[in-house]
């Protein structure tokens, strides 16, 4: 497995890089630190790129020398550019598995601006996506007793997110909880509408929940057969939850304290993307725990 890890040297580094040491790895598996010397806020002349690379490399080396107290073999990449555009490149030019970034945790105009580094990596990325968040009430990262939360709709991106979980090592003690969302069906209304076809919507409705409520207890049934056919045992599953998915999802992570959010991404692009918008991208830019998206 190939971990890339990109790093803008704020104090959520040394969070990322603790989360990346509390946990368990497959034998063989590399990670490279990458940290992209932002060139858009202003242009630097040769002597200031020169003096911020320096100091990024004696950052960047401590965190590769941190890192590699866990045993992974780790090298560094630093390099001048765009860092939302510059990191998904590397990724795909290095083959990257995993690309894993931190975040701030900002609010309001903070958020937009730190967050938009995030949100293009999970946006473009051509591989699986992890964004790792302090968790409320934690002082350090767990190594023991973590709580995944993960999401499924039955689809194939859904099943690769629980393959990818029950493929690889957890720390002791981990919990893993499953979750389905069925979107409510929300009939168009207007005061012209009779009376008889009203009745009508309001079966059709039931009908269609019903329908996607058997979809979902479906979708949590071959999720919990994956893990047991993993010899993934004591996985959680419980109702369906009728409501926006995306409410649904990040409701569910904070009233069970979850450490982690796992999602499947579809992959939609153009038009697809902006008609049905995107679970996984939302969830992971306004989850208050660490979000993995799977591809």
């Amino acid at each position: 497995m190939k971990l890339l890890i990109a790093t803008d040297l704020s104090q959520t580094s040394h969070w990322v890089i603790d989360t990346l040491k509390a946990r368990p790895w497959p034998p063989g598996t590399e990670a490279c630190i990458l940290h992209v010397v932002d060139l858009t806020p202003f242009p630097l002349g040769a002597e200031l790129m020169d003096a911020a690379q320096n100091a990024a490399e004696t950052s960047v080396k401590a965190l590769r020398d941190d890192l590699g107290k866990s045993g992974l073999q780790t090298r560094t990449e630093i390099f001048p550019g765009a860092p939302r555009s510059a990191v998904t490149e590397y990724a795909r030019n290095w083959g990257a598995d995993f690309v894993i970034v931190g975040s701030h945790g900002g609010t309001g105009l903070t958020r937009f601006l730190l967050g938009s580094v995030a949100q293009s990596v999970v946006r473009h990325a051509p591989c699986s996506v992890e964004i790792v968040r302090p968790r409320a009430g934690r002082n350090s990262a767990p190594s023991e007793g973590l709580k995944l939360l993960l999401a499924t709709d039955g689809s194939q991106s859904s099943l690769k997110a629980v393959r990818s979980v029950a493929g690889r090592p957890w720390p002791p003690k981990t919990s893993i909880r499953l979750l389905s969302a069925v979107p409510p069906f929300m009939p168009l209304s207007d005061a012209a509408i009779s009376y008889v076809y009203s009745n009508q919507a309001v079966l059709a409705a039931q009908a269609i929940e019903e329908a996607g409520r058997s979809r979902a207890s479906e979708a949590l049934e071959r999720a919990a057969e994956a893990f047991r056919d993993a010899g993934v045992t004591g996985v959680e599953t419980g109702e369906p939850i009728i409501g926006d998915p995306k409410a649904v999802i990040l409701d569910e992570a904070a009233q069970w304290a979850a450490d982690m959010i796992v999602t499947g991404s579809h992959g939609w692009h153009g038009l697809d993307r902006f008609m049905m918008g995107s679970v996984s991208e939302s969830v992971a830019l306004h989850a208050h725990c660490s979000v993995e998206v799977i591809r």
